[in-house]
């Protein structure tokens, strides 16, 4: 299974904020579509960077509420790790892990496609674990 497997499924959507917007704005887009990270991007196409709620909160805890006025660019993290649709699910999931990093942007040809996270990959091999119980129940019962 490849990763192209895991956005067939999901969807390509992928929701993305400026650099310049502020950390208020990116936490409303957050609630909205009820994620976890936002690609930053001022283009929409490419990756200028990668900002999740966890980066909202530590710097809560280390700045206070300022933060919330201020922009998307004083937070994210600038070196971001993409792959593309060809990488092997259980790459990825390596990767991750290794990496710590939750969400990882699908970059082809330099413009973004996707963005798959571990939870995505984890519902994904959940999902073919399954199939597979299914078709060996069938097998032996049948």
């Amino acid at each position: 299974m490849k990763i192209h497997d895991v956005v067939r499924r999901k969807g390509d959507t992928v929701v993305t904020v400026r650099p310049d917007d502020s950390v208020e704005h990116l936490l409303a887009l957050l609630g909205e579509h009820r994620i976890g990270a936002l690609v930053v991007s001022e283009d929409g196409e490419t990756v200028a960077g990668i900002v999740s709620e966890r980066d909202v909160v530590w710097r809560l805890a280390s700045d206070g509420a300022a933060i919330l006025q201020g922009s998307v660019r004083d937070i994210m993290t600038t070196d971001v790790k993409t792959c593309d649709f060809d990488v092997p699910l259980e790459d990825l999931a390596r990767t991750m892990t290794e990496m710590r990093v939750r969400h990882m942007p699908v970059v082809v040809d330099g413009k973004l496609r996707a963005i798959v996270s571990i939870g995505d990959i984890v519902k994904h091999r959940i999902d073919e674990l399954q199939s597979e119980r299914d078709q060996l129940v069938g097998y032996i019962q049948g």
